[in-house]
């Protein structure tokens, strides 16, 4: 008789055990690539993405963040049959595993922590999220600054908003453009701590254009920031 009980505790504990394991991939199997941990450097010996003739020269690859005022962008009003639309469906099948949503909120996450890096002058962190050209737009950037002995203060006063514009396959390389509205302080001091650019106490309204992209079929699921802009 307890040889009887003890078979059906056997089989009740493996049905919870199959039914945890369901629900823990279905809330984590679909990744953005974006969740990467700001000090996760790439395999020692790992080759960087490789870039290919649809990549925009430096020129495009600005470094507008984050002591910049920008004038508010209209998102289209109706992406069905749009070429983002259209975008955002080539992109799906060549990734069915890539979620819009989810894609959002881990960019989100990433905005955060590029900016605070930037900021900061932290280069370790920035370097497994940028693409190549763009960490070396930043990296140029932060060198100057230090070298005129200047210190950047920037604070994100709350969760920003993302919104998807754009999405284009070309050959393996997706890429998605995000609209990014962020409520900022951000100060600027020079070597004896004086501002002299930006308001350490008033937030002031930013917003950026963003643009990510991934190799399609590299087992790499990452994204990689791969272009900034501001409103024109």
């Amino acid at each position: 008789m307890s040889d009887g009980f003890a078979y059906i505790d056997i089989l009740f504990f493996a049905m919870v055990a199959a039914f945890i394991a369901y629900r823990l991939r279905s809330v984590l199997g679909r990744r953005t690539g974006l969740e990467r941990h700001p000090t996760e450097r790439p395999a020692e010996g790992a080759k960087a993405p490789a870039r290919t003739a649809d990549t925009k020269p430096d020129a495009d690859n600005v470094v507008n963040l984050p002591n910049s005022r920008n004038r508010p962008v209209e998102a289209p009003a109706d992406a069905a049959g749009s070429g983002a639309a259209d975008g955002l469906a080539a992109l799906r099948a060549a990734d069915p595993g890539f979620d819009l949503a989810t894609f959002l909120q881990g960019a989100k996450t990433a905005f955060g922590m590029i900016v605070d890096a930037f900021a900061r002058g932290d280069l370790q962190t920035l370097r497994p999220l940028l693409a190549d050209q763009v960490y070396r737009n930043f990296q140029g950037a932060i060198a100057q600054r230090e070298a005129a002995g200047e210190r950047l203060e920037t604070e994100i006063m709350a969760e920003p908003a993302a919104e998807f514009l754009d999405a284009d396959l070309k050959g393996r390389i997706a890429r998605v453009t995000l609209r990014f509205a962020s409520r900022q302080i951000n100060v600027t001091r020079d070597a004896q701590g004086r501002v002299i650019a930006g308001d350490p106490v008033r937030p002031e309204e930013v917003v950026d254009l963003w643009t990510f992209e991934r190799d399609v079929r590299s087992t790499d699921p990452n994204w990689l920031l791969a272009e900034t802009a501001t409103p024109e």
